[in-house]
């Protein structure tokens, strides 16, 4: 679990990249900086783990673009002890990105093998993450209500099961689509239960699966 000066000094390159591209929020920049993203990556990988660039992390996932997870983090508008649930665990990036802003994070990561990878990975972490092996779409009910829930696949709707999960006032971040490109969706629940949508462009992820139960 090194992390030296030199990739401190690559962190603070790419926070300054993130700047530039519109991630506005300090305390989001501050847990860039904070979370060694060269841990989450294969050894091979790790002289590129600060470029914004998207990486494979086996059982055909990647982890995220750092300007995607910066994104989405911040569409997400999370306070101090806000209670999130994070659909697609992955490599956990996303999970100790939000860890360290004071969320209470719930994640829930469909494919086995990888649950279990990363969830031995981060026990080396000082963050209390709540993981979970399941179907993505199903969410985790009995730790609900929640006040965001953030989708890191390409999701083919909107899971009504999510929807259900998230308080009034709530936000779910979601890359809705199921083509190469993905749009990006902010949509906030209604007290009437409807939900307000808005668009933020395009972005590639790999899609949602139902849980086959095989992985």
């Amino acid at each position: 679990m090194e992390d030296n000066y030199r990739h401190k000094g690559l962190r603070k390159k790419l926070v300054n990249e993130l700047r530039k591209k519109g991630i506005i929020d300090e305390q989001i920049l501050a847990a860039f900086m904070s979370v060694p993203r060269h841990l989450f990556l294969d050894s091979g990988f790790l002289e590129f783990a600060y470029e914004d660039k998207p990486f494979p992390i086996g059982s055909g996932q990647t982890i995220s673009q750092p300007y995607t997870v910066a994104f989405q983090t911040q569409l997400l508008d999370v306070q101090r002890g806000s209670k999130v649930l994070e659909i697609g665990t992955g490599s956990g990036y996303q999970a100790c990105v939000l860890a360290e802003l004071g969320v209470e994070v719930y994640s829930i990561e469909r494919q086995k093998k990888l649950f279990e990878k990363t969830k031995k990975f981060l026990s080396q972490f000082p963050y209390k993450l709540h993981l979970f092996q399941g179907d993505g779409f199903l969410g985790v009910p009995e730790h609900a209500p929640y006040d965001g829930i953030i989708i890191t696949a390409a999701a083919p709707e909107i899971p009504q099961g999510l929807v259900d999960q998230l308080k009034v006032g709530g936000v779910l971040v979601i890359p809705l689509g199921e083509g190469s490109l993905q749009t990006m969706l902010r949509i906030v629940k209604e007290e009437d239960g409807s939900l307000t949508k808005q668009q933020f462009g395009g972005f590639r992820f790999v899609p949602m699966l139902r849980d086959s139960g095989n992985d």
